[in-house]
């Protein structure tokens, strides 16, 4: 359960789209060729794939970056690249996502490229062009003078390194240290078993197997693993330790204390970059001053959401505020909102494909004939949306005597209920307004309206939405309980 939720919601749809991240690494062009699989090839024992179309995306510390831009952060990627036709591609992939990039090219090192071969949804074959090798100093001192150059308007720097020759020992500490002198969080995820390169970053982000072959330890004794991990806090002066442990979750390890927070169970098409996938979130997260505590928690439903998806592909920011849904159906404050946050979040539910319904009224002293309605309403679509007279707004429609409950009370107990999504209040005359803001898919309304009465009814036609009339349970009302209430 992540502790902080309400401020997490908050930062993830309001303030990660201020934070900038810089992403220093291994950067590649990952190709996918997609086909259909129908024989085995006469000349050798391999299946033959029919090729059907092909794209590019960014790989490797690009990835990082595609993640967190489809997070919403301003992100800008550092690393070396081949001067060749593969830069142009991941220049322009990078580019049209909004990712600012910086490539130094190096001399006879072409830009690191792994095309997949992809049968339906299995991957059959995967071929890499790259070199190994370590590329001139001067190229190593402009890369290190342009990620030096951007660090001071970051608010958290990330080092991939997946030991392809970018983050030598002296860019790591070079980098490390002066993010350090600026308070920036620094996090590594590191494929070199030299964890001495990484010394003093915030956290190094190692999944199971670089865990084990860093420690020397099998991967199978966990506990041993993780004391073993302890220790590398304190040696290597990192805050804390983030490491992925495939399906038991994301360990986070302290000197003397850990925790682990354990995979949700769901159907694996690809672990391509997950890693990747669990560093921008965690970069997000210490960016945002999240509590680590809370930021792996974050970073294991994100690494849940890519691993169902085929290919490098990263997570959507409205895709993680969906996985979030089941804790916020126990915080029902964070379901009461202002107008401004409501828009978002329907923006964000459209996003992921949900039908958003719409209702509204006084809703004082909350009886059957509410419940039903709400029920009936949330039968409609995915979410549903309960806009609420303000206290000064009951007042002009029932009179000075109502509303027996309080506007923020009665917003609050419309939150607690397990068929509402969302519960809004509103001052104006009617919830014209919000529902043009908003622009539900659905617009239901209770019994005693009629098609002509119904308040937005026009404008629902206007966008192809859907107008819904319940009809009332007889013999509930809140008039009759205040009626009833005083013995009449």
């Amino acid at each position: 359960m992540i502790s902080q939720l309400h401020q997490i919601i908050q930062e993830i749809e309001h303030r990660w789209a201020a934070k900038r991240l810089l992403v220093v690494g291994d950067v590649m062009l990952d190709k996918y060729v997609w086909g259909e699989v129908g024989r085995i090839s006469p000349e050798a024992p391999v299946p033959v794939v029919r090729g059907m179309h092909q794209d590019e995306k960014p790989g490797g510390a690009a990835n990082v970056g595609m993640n967190l831009a489809r997070l919403g952060a301003q992100t800008t990627v550092v690393g070396f690249a081949g001067g060749d036709e593969n830069e142009n591609l991941l220049g322009a992939s990078l580019q049209s996502n909004g990712i600012a990039h910086h490539f130094v090219s190096s001399r006879d090192f072409p830009t690191i490229t792994k095309t997949r071969i992809l049968g339906g949804r299995q991957q059959m074959l995967r071929l890499d062009l790259e070199k190994a090798g370590t590329r001139e100093a001067a190229d190593y001192d402009r890369l290190t003078q342009k990620a030096l150059s951007l660090l001071p308007n970051c608010d958290a720097l990330v080092l991939s390194d997946y030991g392809k020759g970018c983050l030598a020992p002296e860019v790591c500490q070079t980098l490390i240290s002066a993010g350090r002198k600026m308070s920036i969080p620094v996090l590594v995820d590191p494929k070199s078993q030299d964890f001495e390169r990484y010394r003093n970053a915030t956290t190094i982000c190692p999944n199971l197997s670089e865990l084990s072959r860093v420690t020397h330890i099998e991967s199978g004794n966990l506990d041993a693993l993780l004391s073993a991990a302890e220790s590398l806090v304190s040696t290597l002066g990192i805050e804390f330790l983030t490491a992925t442990l495939s399906e038991k979750g994301i360990a986070l390890v302290r000197a003397g204390n850990r925790m682990i927070a354990p995979a949700r169970a769901r159907q694996v098409f690809d672990v391509s970059g997950a890693g990747d996938t669990v560093v921008a979130v965690m970069a997000l997260c210490l960016a945002s001053h999240v509590p680590p505590e809370d930021a792996v928690q974050l970073a294991n439903l994100a690494a849940g959401i890519v691993v169902g998806k085929v290919g490098t592909v990263p997570a959507e920011k409205h895709e993680l505020l969906a996985a979030l849904n089941p804790q916020i159906a126990l915080h029902a404050e964070d379901r009461v909102m202002t107008r401004g946050d409501l828009v978002q979040r329907v923006a964000l539910w459209k996003a992921n494909g949900e039908r958003v319904v719409f209702t509204n009224g006084c809703f004082d002293l909350l009886h059957i004939g509410h419940i039903t309605l709400l029920e009936e309403a949330r039968r409609c679509g995915d979410r549903l949306i309960v806009a609420i007279n303000s206290d000064a707004s009951v007042s002009v429609l029932k009179g000075p005597s109502r509303p027996i409950v309080g506007e923020r009370e009665r917003a609050r107990v419309l939150a607690a209920l397990a068929s509402v999504d969302a519960v809004v209040i509103f001052d104006e005359p009617t919830p014209l307004q919000l529902i043009v803001a908003v622009q539900p898919n659905v617009l239901v309304k209770g019994g005693d309206y009629n098609a002509e009465t119904i308040v937005g009814a026009s404008e629902m036609e206007s966008w192809g939405g859907d107008v819904k009339i319940v009809p009332l349970v007889q013999g509930f009302s809140t008039t009759h309980l205040i009626e009833k209430g005083a013995g009449r």
